[in-house]
């Protein structure tokens, strides 16, 4: 189980064509004002124009769902929103939407997605940054248990990085060469299936 990357929007090109010293079309992309068209899903941050995919693995580092908003977008609001997303079918019943347990990095860890979580028996392996166990140290609330058992199992969210690996060998993946939000999402749908194909299907993820 696991959680986001970044990926650059390519704005290069090459061309075979002889220099002309007039107007050769407009300025790139990222140097221009205002915002992206909001089907883009891109956005301005230090890098330039970016995006970024929200995704959730299973064990076996296969995706299972992800979600693609503009690259400044904050990570620990789309938690909930990428886990509503989960939709695995077993052999017979209703597809199963909720994991046993979560791992995410630091950039989730908040009070509203902890609450969201026990409210749905999810366990969690999230750890908070250190300005949040600042602040919680100077006040009373409930702490967080990130002992040597929470350690020894945030050691398995590797897998999702091993997904994103899976998933940017395809070169229009890795460069996001879609303009639009819609066809780099069914790309992203192309190569998860055939991960799953390729690694092979199980009923339990």
């Amino acid at each position: 189980m696991g959680w986001r990357r970044s990926t650059p929007r390519s704005s290069g090109s090459t061309s075979t064509a002889r220099h002309c010293p007039g107007s050769q079309g407009a300025q790139q992309n990222y140097k221009r004002f205002g915002a992206e068209p909001r089907d883009h899903a891109i956005g301005r941050s230090r890098g330039g124009l970016t995006t970024k995919n929200h995704l959730v693995c299973d064990g076996k580092g296969r995706a299972l769902a992800f979600l693609l908003t503009p690259g400044q977008s904050a990570d620990t609001s789309w938690m909930q929103a990428t886990l509503a997303e989960i939709r695995v079918r077993g052999a017979a019943g209703r597809p199963r939407t909720r994991p046993d347990r979560v791992m995410a990095d630091k950039g989730y860890p908040s009070r509203s997605n902890r609450a969201w979580l026990r409210e749905r028996g999810i366990a969690a392996t999230i750890p908070e940054r250190d300005d949040q166990i600042a602040h919680r140290r100077k006040k009373r609330g409930r702490p967080i248990d990130f002992g040597d058992d929470q350690k020894a199992r945030y050691r398995g969210r590797n897998v999702v990085e091993r997904c994103f690996g899976k998933l940017k060998q395809w070169r229009g993946i890795a460069m996001r060469s879609d303009k639009l939000a819609r066809n780099y999402h069914a790309a992203l749908c192309l190569a998860a299936t055939l991960h799953w194909l390729t690694s092979g299907i199980s009923n339990t993820p």
